[in-house]
């Protein structure tokens, strides 16, 4: 629960670094691999987690300029790391501003479901990692390197173990 606006965008800030982290190691070869044809693939899910930054704050009346977050997901990797890094930011920004604290505990109506406003924002924050898990287990299949999300990915454990020897 957060209890402020500060609560949010201190773990928002931590959060985005690490979705940014995945969205950088991505490739333009990589966008295409999917789950199973005509199912999600890596460009997919990583524009739809950009989309979703904007998206939800969005429903709370918290309102911020974005590029055109509609259109199809972009065939290279570097924009749409570079439109979720733009886009993350200016949510921050935009929290900063438009959002109090006696706002956190707004009633709001989301998917049919009241739910305060600071709920809206655990979501936000769920729905990232979400999709970011669903990021990592494609990029593996891709042949990406992962890179650690809430602890060593396995490479970078083995790195780690190999520099101890």
């Amino acid at each position: 629960m957060f209890t402020s606006k500060n609560d949010f965008l201190q773990e928002w800030k931590q959060e985005a670094a690490v979705t940014q982290k995945v969205l950088d190691a991505l490739t333009d070869e990589s966008l295409k691999q999917e789950v199973t044809p005509d199912l999600y693939s890596i460009g997919s899910v990583a524009w739809h987690i950009t989309g979703a930054t904007y998206y939800f704050p969005a429903q709370l009346g918290i309102t911020f300029e974005v590029p055109d977050l509609r259109k199809d997901a972009p065939v290279t990797a570097a924009e749409i790391s570079e439109t979720y890094k733009l886009v993350s930011d200016r949510l921050a920004e935009a929290v900063s501003e438009q959002v109090s604290d006696e706002k956190m505990n707004e009633m709001v109506n989301l998917f049919g479901m009241d739910m305060p406003v600071q709920a809206v924002f655990r979501l936000l924050i769920q729905h990232q990692a979400h999709h970011r898990g669903q990021l990592t287990v494609l990029m593996r299949q891709a042949g990406l390197r992962v890179p650690g999300v809430y602890g060593p990915s396995k490479e970078e454990w083995e790195a780690m173990n190999a520099q101890k020897s």
